[in-house]
């Protein structure tokens, strides 16, 4: 996307969000909010970024992420005081600010064929790869030489793709990664269900990076602007590309004065 159509966008959607009577950011967190690393538990946002993120939310803006990890994950890595509301495990959780919860569990056939595989991971020596989460195992290989990763994949895909085939269950690539779920919602889901929350007549924004981000880029379009954060393009159907940080901590505070906020 060329940079004049790129600003384009971006000053017809603030157009929209300064008029709009009720405003959502819908936000992805690694890659996004994020730069990856090879230890996950040290997953931390940009500098700067939380900082944004808490006074967009005090403008009065809903702001929500929207997460592979599990939802518990980002209240501690996230940064963002006092935290958003939260849906993890690609939406099968909710974890509101006010510290209710919600869970989607897998079906009891599904759930089991999940527990099996784990025990598959855990025997072939991948434990220390492996991320167990609410209806789904991720196996990680960020971090990993290519000499190293290249029969961890292959032994990860064999083993995936039997419980695909006996069991139903889905596959779901990442940046760095392999994820086995049970069929349920995804993302897009996540988004379509907040937007019809929000009503009609909501500006909103989904920020992500990766390609579980796809399904809420498709979702988000008829009611505000899709938006890819990475610092390479790739294939999308995101309507702009940012690079971060500093494009991202832009963008926020352009939402900010668009909310008649100081940036």
């Amino acid at each position: 996307m060329g940079v004049a159509l790129h600003q384009d966008v971006c000053a017809a959607f603030f157009d929209r969000l300064r008029q709009a009577p009720s405003r959502a950011l819908l936000l992805d967190y690694d890659g996004t909010l994020a730069p990856f690393t090879a230890d996950r538990e040290r997953a931390f946002p940009y500098p700067g970024i939380p900082e944004l993120v808490a006074k967009i939310m005090r403008t009065g803006t809903r702001v929500v992420l929207i997460s592979g990890r599990p939802a518990t994950e980002l209240l501690f890595l996230s940064g963002i005081h006092p935290h958003p509301e939260i849906w993890g495990s690609h939406g099968c959780e909710r974890l509101l600010p006010d510290g209710s919860y919600q869970v989607e569990p897998p079906s009891p056939s599904h759930q089991s064929a999940l527990q099996a595989t784990a025990h598959s991971l855990n025997a072939c020596g991948l434990a220390s790869q492996m991320e167990i989460k609410p209806g789904g195992i991720a196996v990680h290989w960020r971090g990993l030489s290519p000499e190293q990763r290249a029969p961890v994949e292959a032994k990860v895909r064999s083993l995936f793709a039997s419980a695909v085939e006996d069991h139903g269950l889905h596959l779901l690539p990442f940046d760095g990664g392999l994820e086995l779920r049970a069929p349920g919602k995804n993302k897009g889901d996540a988004v379509a269900a907040i937007i019809s929350e929000a009503g009609s007549e909501v500006a909103a924004a989904y920020l992500g990076d990766d390609q579980t981000d796809e399904n809420a880029f498709r979702a988000i379009k008829r009611w505000g602007i899709a938006i890819l954060v990475r610092t390479e393009p790739r294939p999308t159907e995101a309507d702009i590309w940012l690079r971060p940080p500093e494009e991202l901590g832009r963008f926020f505070r352009d939402w900010l004065t668009a909310c008649g906020a100081e940036a």
